[in-house]
């Protein structure tokens, strides 16, 4: 299983950002996580959660900080888990990476101990 994260750039305060995430299976098989996190990480804090989507019921879940500015979605015919942020501010600026709880999965998406699988990581940067 492969993730491939892309999106990230600089960027303004108050501008918007859509990251992806695709979710490639072994020889090209399709895989069907359990949920899909993003998480994000600077020099100075740990790696922490941002938002998580469950692959079959579509649940979704929000770090407090991103509530109301960011919005996990998936396409299933793409495979892709998307993470739109709006109304940036300087203090989203991390590497965001997107990781995958593979089935049977967990009960608690926010913890990044959880999954199992995880991107390169993409570098978003904001500027004041």
């Amino acid at each position: 299983v492969q993730l491939q994260a892309s999106g990230g750039g600089l960027v303004q305060a108050g501008d918007s950002l859509r990251l992806s995430c695709v979710v490639s299976g072994a020889s090209g098989r399709t895989f069907m996580p359990y949920a899909v996190g993003w998480f994000r990480q600077t020099p100075e804090k740990e790696r922490e959660f941002v938002a998580a989507i469950r692959w079959t019921s579509y649940m979704t879940f929000y770090a407090d900080s991103v509530k109301e500015r960011f919005t996990i979605s998936r396409d299933n015919a793409k495979n892709t888990v998307y993470l739109q942020m709006n109304s940036l501010k300087p203090e989203d600026t991390a590497v965001y990476y997107c990781a995958v709880d593979s089935p049977p999965g967990g009960s608690s998406p926010r913890n990044r101990y959880e999954y199992d699988l995880w991107g390169q990581g993409t570098l978003v940067t904001v500027s004041s």
